[in-house]
């Protein structure tokens, strides 16, 4: 039953925290940035939301920084769009899974491309 409900409250604050990072009015948070993954601990205490960044790594480390300076107040939009008792201490990772799959996808299509000739 716990698990059920950190399950949906897990996929509120992703779909919570894509629509606010429209709204992050920082120029160190990229246009392109996308939330790859968020995890919610059991207690509702902390959120770790991994976040990647289409234009690079670089990109995505400017982003956490800015990430990390609007968490007061991400976290207070976060609380009223989702109706919690207890809203998580928000926490930004960067990650690279968008980047390498995009070098794996090159990989696959540099093979592709060879049977082709």
């Amino acid at each position: 039953m716990a698990d059920k409900k950190l399950g949906r409250i897990t996929s509120d604050v992703h779909m919570a925290m894509s629509q606010l990072l429209r709204e992050v009015k920082d120029p160190r948070v990229s246009k392109l940035i996308s939330i790859v993954k968020v995890d919610v601990s059991g207690d509702l205490s902390y959120a770790t939301i991994y976040v990647s960044a289409i234009d690079g790594e670089e990109a995505t480390l400017e982003s956490v920084k800015g990430l990390k300076n609007a968490a007061g107040f991400l976290r207070r939009e976060l609380g009223s769009r989702l109706k919690l008792r207890k809203v998580p201490e928000l926490r930004f990772v960067a990650d690279d899974s968008i980047l390498k799959s995009a070098d794996i996808m090159g990989i696959i299509n540099s093979f592709s491309h060879r049977d082709d000739e």
